[in-house]
């Protein structure tokens, strides 16, 4: 299997350790590049560039897109969770409207030897929109002065064994990827608005 990957030097080391138990064989292709033939696309830096994969229109293109929806993209794309720290769990979240393409894409995952989830097209899937609402809330905390952001991160590492506290988590992810996602979500449900120390927090980094 031959895989074409657009993805930010700093990610590379990082998406060429997931083929390491396949047979499949990777082509990396920068801005503008035009994309050579290959029996599947990942678009792994959509959400900082755009989408790669124009001219590509009937191979299936994994994108990863926490925030946008499958709706947004040609029907032969699969969404996938790649933010930071999610690639590294055992089992990857995909997302597509279209049941057959979620088939074949499925067959090209056992392929590829990754454990994978279907998870439902919204925004956020499902882990991410889970770790947004507690960076959310932590903030909230934070904000209240309830406590400072190290104890925080410590508390919810203790306290629930996550790997991450919010705060780490939210530098490691991007705070912006972060308040996108929960201003899409809270076109959905006033609980998704967002903190206000989140959206200082936010400014200060501009």
């Amino acid at each position: 299997m031959h895989i074409v990957i657009k993805a930010q030097p700093e990610r590379k080391a990082l998406l060429n350790s997931l083929f390491t138990h396949s047979q499949a064989t990777i082509s990396w292709v920068g801005h503008g590049d035009d994309p050579p033939p290959a029996d599947v696309y990942l678009d792994d830096c959509f959400e900082e560039e755009g989408y790669a994969f124009h001219s590509v229109t009937t191979e299936p293109v994994f994108v990863n897109a926490v925030v946008n929806t499958a709706g947004g993209f040609p029907a032969n794309c699969i969404r996938y969770n790649g933010w930071p720290g999610f690639l590294r769990a055992p089992v990857m979240e995909v997302a597509t409207a279209d049941k057959e393409l979620m088939v074949k894409a499925g067959s090209l995952l056992r392929d590829l030897q990754w454990k994978y989830i279907e998870a439902p097209d919204e925004p956020g899937m499902v882990s991410a929109r889970v770790v947004a609402m507690i960076i959310n809330e932590a903030y909230f905390g934070y904000g209240e002065q309830i406590s400072s952001k190290e104890d925080i991160d410590t508390a919810m590492k203790l306290g629930t064994n996550y790997p991450y506290g919010p705060f780490e988590w939210s530098e490691m992810i991007g705070l912006h990827k972060i308040a996108a996602l929960l201003e899409q979500l809270s076109l959905q449900s006033s609980r998704y608005h967002i903190a206000p120390a989140l959206k200082e927090a936010l400014t200060n980094q501009k």
